[in-house]
């Protein structure tokens, strides 16, 4: 499979893509198209998630690499289990960028929605010392709808309010715009209550709805 992608390289668009990410990450030039194109017959006989394959993935510098292994654990998510979890914080943690921890992220809240005991570990995510991992915390609920735990929701939002860091303020707004579509009362309480400490980004993103 990493021959498939190498074979397909474009360096004209490598380089374009590379630019779009503010040149932090190598590219072999393969549009994501073509990339899931590409692997969509490995990824369908995948069965078992292969972490070894994962961080080999990893550890290559084409972004399309990562890409290619995000699609993996993203397809086989419902095969994962709280052990499981540090190795996706671990790769959360390297070459970290939206594109991947997003990804992961949703990953993530999945296991989180079926195993009540990862309250715990999103708790301390919320206080982490890395950035992307509490990203991860604020918005492992999108999507959960009605069962999202607004106590959980609060306590992480609550405990990275007052920073400039524009990842954390978006991650807070959209965790507030998402939740706002299934409660919209709980987001204007919130709002209300924590107005002072909110960032204006934070605001306007968590209001789109209400």
């Amino acid at each position: 499979m990493i021959d498939t992608l190498q074979s397909a390289a474009d360096p004209v668009r490598a380089a374009q893509m590379s630019a779009y990410m503010r040149d932090q990450f190598a590219y072999l030039g393969v549009a994501t198209p073509q990339r899931r194109a590409l692997t969509a017959g490995f990824l369908k006989t995948q069965k078992t998630i292969d972490w070894g394959f994962i961080e080999q993935c990893w550890d290559l510098p084409e972004r399309e690499y990562q890409y290619l292994a995000v699609d993996l654990v993203v397809k086989l998510k419902r095969t994962l289990a709280p052990l499981d979890v540090p190795r996706l914080k671990a790769l959360m943690t390297s070459k970290s960028w939206w594109d991947t921890v997003d990804a992961l992220d949703s990953v993530v809240g999945d296991i989180a929605g079926r195993y009540p005991e990862m309250d715990a570990v999103m708790r301390s995510w919320g206080v982490d010392e890395n950035l992307w991992v509490r990203r991860a915390a604020i918005d492992h609920q999108l999507l959960r709808k009605q069962a999202t735990n607004t106590w959980l929701l609060e306590e992480i939002i609550v405990a990275n309010l007052g920073q400039g860091e524009f990842f954390i303020n978006k991650a807070i707004g959209w965790a507030l715009r998402d939740y706002s579509k299934t409660n919209p009362d709980w987001v204007r309480d919130f709002i209300s209550r924590h107005r002072p400490a909110l960032a204006p980004l934070s605001i306007k993103e968590a209001s789109k709805y209400i």
